[in-house]
């Protein structure tokens, strides 16, 4: 059975810590699917084609890294692409706090999928895309958090 894993995430814009993650995790899985989830309650800063854009060019030489937006529960994407993993990054004790309530919510509702997590690499630990976006925002110089290949 093929080892398929959905990272999903607004990536409003896809960050250094997120390329960090993806690149450890992708060896993990046959297939890593990026998973731009759309929120209709958010108004975000970048189009979902645009993200979805940035990391196909990012990931271009990696045919295990797929990507795609998705609407609704993470859980009902999993079954629709047949994953039976979700991936988190986690870059403090708070973000641990918040995505183990997710994982044990969609373990009741799915428990054939299993959430695994992967602590973000100190480099890259206090990037946000919050944060990058007030940086983006207030003309701040937000090359610094974000892979070459996204030009804000």
């Amino acid at each position: 059975m093929e080892r398929i894993c959905l990272f999903p995430g607004t990536f409003d814009p896809v960050t250094k810590g997120h390329v960090d993650i993806i690149e450890r995790a992708v060896s993990l899985f046959d297939k890593l699917v990026i998973g731009i989830g759309v929120n209709s309650s958010k108004q975000p800063m970048f189009s979902v084609e645009q993200r979805i854009g940035w990391i196909e060019d990012i990931f271009r030489n990696e045919p295990r890294v797929k990507v795609m937006g998705y609407e609704g529960l993470t859980i009902n994407c999993c079954k629709e692409i047949d994953a039976r993993f979700i991936l988190r990054g986690i870059r403090y004790v708070n973000d641990f706090e918040y995505e183990k309530a997710i994982a044990d919510m969609n373990r009741m509702l799915a428990p054939e999928i299993e959430t695994i997590f992967l602590t973000c690499s100190p480099l890259y630990s206090t990037i946000s895309s919050t944060l990058v976006r007030d940086v983006i925002r207030n003309g701040g110089n937000s090359a610094l958090f974000l892979p070459a290949e996204v030009k804000v």
